[in-house]
């Protein structure tokens, strides 16, 4: 069962962070969790074409921090700021608090699994071969810098009668090792033979754990008199 773990869930709290940052009990959880999926939701179907790749939500007495990746910033904002205030605006109404919104950007796309993930996604539903549009994803990551990268494709690929799992790799992706830095995303291509999963795995390095150094203990030098 060890390849069924969620590579970003068997690393949280080690390496990774959640997306979600808040406490609640009771009902107020479920009201939270599903304000999260709308707020999530709502922002990805209102920038479709900003390339955003996760939404991180923070909650404080009164307000909501919500902190948006994006490879296309200037989309995102709109001219002179006017999708911001929009999204703003509609994100108040929904949540019922004030917002804080963040916008960071993506500086290396091709290093972001959702984004290659729903890249391939695109490349299918326009009826473009599933082989060419891995390799195409793998070698754009591999020459942007990851050390290794795994692309798994299931459904029926090419319109086969059959569904089918193919997978390729390139370079290293330790997929048991904690300390390695993984990027993971899942995605659907929706084609008129029907719907295809997409599963990326980036491996970016490892992060190894900050080690303070402790002072060594010095040995007292006593002076008879």
């Amino acid at each position: 069962m060890g390849r069924k773990v969620n590579p970003i869930g068997f690393r949280l709290g080690i390496n990774r962070d959640w997306d979600a940052r808040w406490y609640a009990e009771g009902e107020n959880y479920v009201d939270q969790l599903h304000q999260d999926l709308a707020v999530r939701q709502l922002i990805h179907t209102q920038n479709d074409r900003a390339g955003i790749s996760s939404v991180e939500i923070e909650r404080f007495p009164g307000k909501v921090r919500v902190v948006v990746h994006t490879a296309k910033p200037g989309v995102f904002i709109g001219r002179k700021g006017a999708n911001v205030k929009v999204v703003r605006t509609n994100l108040e109404k929904l949540v019922g608090m004030k917002i804080d919104l963040d916008i960071k950007e993506i500086e290396n796309p091709d290093l972001d699994a959702y984004l290659v993930a729903e890249n391939i996604a695109g490349q299918l539903e326009r009826r473009i071969s599933f082989s060419r549009a891995m390799k195409r994803s793998i070698g754009q990551a591999m020459r942007q810098g990851a050390e290794g990268i795994r692309v798994q494709v299931a459904g029926r690929l090419g319109g086969a009668e059959m569904a089918r799992t193919i997978h390729m790799r390139e370079g290293r992706v330790p997929r048991q090792t904690l300390r390695a830095n993984i990027d993971y995303a899942v995605a659907e291509a929706n084609t008129t033979y029907g719907r295809i999963g997409i599963k990326v795995w980036i491996y970016k390095g490892t992060i190894f754990p900050e080690v303070t150094e402790v002072p060594e203990a010095t040995e007292g030098v006593y002076i008879s008199e």
